[in-house]
C-alpha cells in the first residue's frame, strides 16, 4: 500500500528537497545562486518547523523545495508530514542540511498519505509524492511495514459499527490470518458458554450479531510465546446504564484495542518475527434487549472468580476477563493487552498520552525507553493495592465497577489483574485510539498509539537471528 511512495535512491530523475531549520538555513544559502538566495528572503521562508517554500528556475519550473523541520540530528515520524502533504505529486531526492539523519521521518511522509474516504461520493484522489532515500531498501520496508499496521487500525477504527461489528471484525481478522498463514478459531454465541467464556457471552447476548471470541495462532509452537489481547467492543451503548446519546458517538472506537493487536500481529507476522503468537479478541456489541445483563448480576469467570456487576458501562474489563484467563492457561513469555477502557484515564493524561499499566518495573522501563526512541508516547500509572477493596462486593468476590469516582484507570486495570496468573508477565495499555483534530500525518479520526512503542520492544526481544 505504501511502497509507492518511497524508493531506494538509484540516480533516478527527482526534484531536490533541502530539509533546513532556523539555524541551518544559513549554511544552505551558502553558494547557492543569488537569486535563489533572494527568492529565499522575499518569501520571507526561515526555516521554521513544517513551512515550506519551492524554488523556481528560470524556465519557471520548480528547482527544488525547502522543508523546515525542526532542529535536531534526527527526524521525528511526524518532522517531513507537513510538507508530503502539501507538495505537489513527483519524485522528491531528500537532501539533508548535512548532519541531519532521516531516522524516523519516513513515517510521516507515508501516512501523509492515508486516506479513509469508503463513504465519500467522490474520493479525492491521493496525488503521489516518492521520497527518494539514500538507504537501506529494508529501512524503507520497515517503514512501510509500519505506516502500513497503524493504517489498518485507522480503518478498523473509523469504521461505523453498522459495518464493523462482531462478525466483520471476525472477518478482518479471518483475512488477516489467511495472508500470513496462521490459524483461527472462532466461539460463537451460546458456544461461548460451552467452552468457558461467560463474561464475553454475558457482555454480548442482547445483540443481534452474535458476541465471539476470536483467537489466532501463528509461528512455531518451540519459539517464546507471546500473547496480545484486544477488546473488541463493537460498539456500547453502555447497555442498561445506558450512555447519553453525546457519548455514544465515538462509540464505533470502542474496539480500538482489537485493532491495535490484530495490527501488531500483522507487523509481527510480516517481519517473520521468531515468536509463538496468539491474538485473542473478544468481540461484542454491548446493546440493550430483554435478555441485556443487569446490573446486580453475578458471573463466574472462566477463572472462577465471580463478579458482581455494579455498571453494565463497565463491559470492556469484563470480555477481557476471560480472554486474559484464557491466555495464561499457557503460560506465555509476554502477554500484551490493549483496550479502549476508561475515560479516567483520558482525564488524567489526555487524549494523546495511553497508559501502561504493569508490575513488571523491568518491562515497564523497556517499554518507556523504546517508546520514547520512536515518538510513540505512553505513561505507566501504577497498579496501587491500596484501591482493591474499591472493587469489594457484599455478594461476590468482585465487583466489576467501584462505588466511587476516584482512580478508575486504575481500579479498571487493577481488576484485570485478578486474571493475570503469575508468573506471567504483563502489561496493559488503556489508549483512547483517536484523533480529536487534525495533524499533519494525522487526520481526524482512529489513531494507533503504543503500536510502534510495542513493536520496537517485540523486535528488540526477540528480533530475527
Amino acid at each position: 500500500m505504501f511502497t509507492q511512495y518511497i524508493e531506494l535512491d538509484s540516480g533516478q530523475p527527482a526534484t531536490p528537497l533541502w530539509l533546513v531549520d532556523e539555524d541551518s538555513l544559513a549554511l544552505w544559502r551558502d553558494g547557492r545562486e543569488a537569486r535563489q538566495v533572494a527568492w529565499v528572503a522575499a518569501q520571507g521562508f526561515k526555516g521554521k518547523a513544517g513551512d515550506l517554500l519551492l524554488l523556481p528556475a528560470a524556465d519557471g519550473q520548480c528547482a527544488g523545495v525547502l522543508a523546515g523541520v525542526p532542529r535536531g540530528d534526527a527526524l521525528g515520524p511526524w518532522d517531513l508530514a507537513p510538507a508530503a502533504g502539501r507538495l505537489p505529486a513527483g519524485r522528491y531526492r531528500l537532501l539533508p542540511d548535512g548532519k541531519r539523519q532521516l531516522g524516523e521521518g519516513r513515517l510521516g511522509w507515508l501516512l501523509a498519505h492515508y486516506r479513509f474516504d469508503r463513504y465519500r461520493s467522490e474520493a479525492a484522489a491521493t496525488e503521489p509524492r516518492v521520497l527518494v532515500a539514500g538507504e537501506d531498501a529494508t529501512v524503507n520496508l520497515e517503514a512501510c511495514r509500519q505506516a502500513a499496521a497503524v493504517a489498518l487500525v485507522r480503518d478498523l477504527v473509523n469504521t461505523p459499527a453498522g459495518d464493523m461489528g462482531p462478525a466483520v471484525l471476525a472477518d478482518a481478522a479471518r483475512q488477516l490470518a489467511a495472508r500470513h498463514g496462521a490459524e483461527m478459531h472462532e466461539t460463537i454465541g451460546d458456544a461461548l458458554l460451552a467452552e468457558g467464556f461467560p463474561t464475553i457471552h454475558m457482555v454480548g447476548r442482547a445483540a443481534a450479531d452474535a458476541p465471539r471470541l476470536i483467537d489466532i495462532r501463528w509461528g512455531d509452537p518451540d519459539h517464546p510465546k507471546v500473547t496480545l489481547v484486544g477488546k473488541g467492543v463493537c460498539f456500547d451503548s453502555g447497555g442498561l446504564d445506558l450512555k447519553p446519546s453525546s457519548a455514544m458517538l465515538l462509540m464505533k472506537k470502542d474496539m480500538g484495542g482489537a485493532a491495535h493487536a490484530l495490527a501488531l500481529a500483522q507487523m509481527v507476522m510480516d517481519a517473520r518475527l521468531p515468536v509463538r503468537l496468539r491474538v485473542l479478541v473478544p468481540a461484542v456489541e454491548n446493546s440493550v434487549s430483554g435478555n441485556a445483563f443487569r446490573p446486580g448480576d453475578v458471573v463466574r469467570t472462566r477463572k472462577g472468580i465471580t463478579v458482581e456487576i455494579g455498571n453494565t458501562d463497565a463491559e470492556g474489563r469484563l470480555v477481557l476477563a476471560d480472554a486474559l484467563a484464557l491466555a495464561c492457561e499457557e503460560t506465555p513469555d509476554l502477554l500484551l493487552d490493549f483496550a479502549t477502557l476508561t475515560g479516567a484515564a483520558r482525564v488524567a493524561l489526555g487524549p494523546e498520552l495511553p497508559a501502561l499499566f504493569t508490575p513488571d518495573t523491568t518491562l515497564a522501563t523497556e517499554l518507556a525507553a523504546h517508546a520514547d526512541a520512536v515518538s510513540d508516547p505512553l505513561w505507566r500509572l501504577p497498579l496501587w493495592d491500596g484501591y482493591r477493596d474499591m472493587l469489594a462486593s457484599t455478594v461476590a468476590d468482585i465487583n466489576n465497577s467501584s462505588e466511587s469516582g476516584f482512580a478508575g484507570a486504575i481500579t479498571a486495570a487493577l481488576f484485570l489483574q485478578r486474571f493475570v496468573a503469575s508468573p506471567v508477565t504483563w502489561a496493559h495499555f488503556d489508549l483512547y485510539a483517536w484523533n480529536g483534530s487534525a495533524k499533519p500525518g494525522r487526520p481526524k479520526g482512529g489513531e494507533a498509539m503504543t503500536l510502534r512503542a510495542c513493536w520496537a520492544l517485540l523486535s528488540a526481544r526477540f528480533i530475527a537471528k
